[in-house]
């Protein structure tokens, strides 16, 4: 039986694309052999990624000077190669920090012996808000503004792009990707985990503007170096296949339900569905400031915490899985990607109503 699966990733992934590649699975392409199988230098597996690359390109409207890279590592090995190719030791870079993701991208540049400035720290607040745009000012000098559009840990999300002017703006897209249109061309990189809304783990999106390829600083490891890779179509080493065919299918998905537009507008109304319940109610409660409520990831308390236990155990039971806030910062969480329909949010909404009325 399926659940509702409210993980923060791995994530729940769309039924039709998994029933696609268990179908494909045994025998791809009529080759006898599965795409788990095949040579990623055979011609069957060389145009799978080119389509593959080909239908990001076309759902994300990708511009013609970016490249588009199918790298491992997932996003944490981005916080190491942005650096790595886009500054040298000393150099200065600035940051938005708003959670514990955009944490760890300042520590890897701190690592990389980078001069660090948070032009914008949002930890006073707890990191339940964003800073409004004109209050901090970018360095023109810095050699990237780098910044966490969603942070999926507290559930915090930006709702406008961040001015950099002429310094390259850097985006860790990990938890927003491929949920709403994307204006590519404000950006010299983006970068995004594939876990969340592209496929399953092991394949980490990075989108180059082409000005800001080969400059890598000597030293860099090939597998991070943009430039090489870029040179060899993300093969200089064995990529994550099933996991760039993987994204194909869930591409094709997109487009076959109306695309980013259509996307935007189911994951909009998910969204204010939950969070109308918790803010109708006297029970729970989310602790994130209006403006920076994430659409994809909604945390949420209850009055007494010895219950989140009580209500995750029976919420699972119910078919309403990993609903357990991050371990470092406890309560609740449901993580309502684009695979996630509107019934999951809807029989998570009645748990909720139930499980108050027993235990309020």
């Amino acid at each position: 039986m399926r659940v509702f699966n409210f993980s923060a990733g791995p994530a729940m992934l769309p039924l039709p694309v998994l029933e696609q590649a268990q179908a494909e699975l045994a025998d791809w392409k009529n080759s006898g052999m599965s795409v788990i199988e095949v040579s990623h230098r055979g011609k069957d597996f060389v145009a799978c990624a080119a389509e593959t690359q080909a239908l990001l390109r076309e759902v994300l409207g990708v511009p013609d000077n970016y490249k588009v890279l199918f790298l491992q590592g997932g996003a944490s090995a981005q916080f190491d190669a942005v650096p790595l190719n886009l500054a040298a030791p000393g150099d200065l870079v600035n940051f938005i920090k708003t959670g514990q993701w955009s944490a760890k991208a300042i520590a890897a540049s701190k690592r990389q012996a980078l001069r660090v400035d948070v032009i914008a720290d949002e930890t006073a607040s707890g990191c339940t808000t964003i800073p409004a745009p004109g209050s901090y000012e970018v360095d023109p000098g810095a050699a990237y503004l780098h910044y966490t559009p969603n942070e999926t840990i507290g559930g915090v999300e930006f709702d406008h792009i961040p001015a950099a002017g002429d310094v390259p703006l850097v985006a860790d897209a990990s938890s927003t990707i491929l949920s709403r249109p994307l204006d590519v061309s404000a950006y010299g990189v983006v970068y995004a985990g594939a876990q969340k809304n592209m496929g399953p783990a092991g394949l980490c999106v990075v989108l180059v503007r082409d000005d800001l390829i080969g400059k890598a600083r000597p030293g860099t490891p090939a597998i991070l170096e943009y430039a090489g890779m870029a040179a060899a179509d993300s093969m200089l080493n064995t990529p994550p296949t099933f996991s760039v065919y993987l994204l194909g299918l869930v591409l094709s998905w997109i487009q076959q339900t109306g695309g980013l537009a259509a996307m935007a507008e189911r994951n909009r109304a998910k969204a204010a569905a939950l969070y109308g319940a918790i803010d109708a109610s006297g029970f729970y409660s989310n602790p994130v400031a209006p403006n920076a409520r994430s659409w994809m990831n909604v945390p949420f308390l209850v009055p007494d915490p010895s219950l989140e236990k009580t209500f995750v155990q029976e919420a699972w039971a119910a078919g309403l899985t990993n609903l357990g806030g991050h371990r470092s910062v406890g309560g609740m969480r449901a993580s309502i990607y684009n695979a996630m329909p509107i019934e999951g949010v809807q029989a998570l909404i009645s748990f909720m109503t139930d499980f108050e009325r027993r235990k309020g």
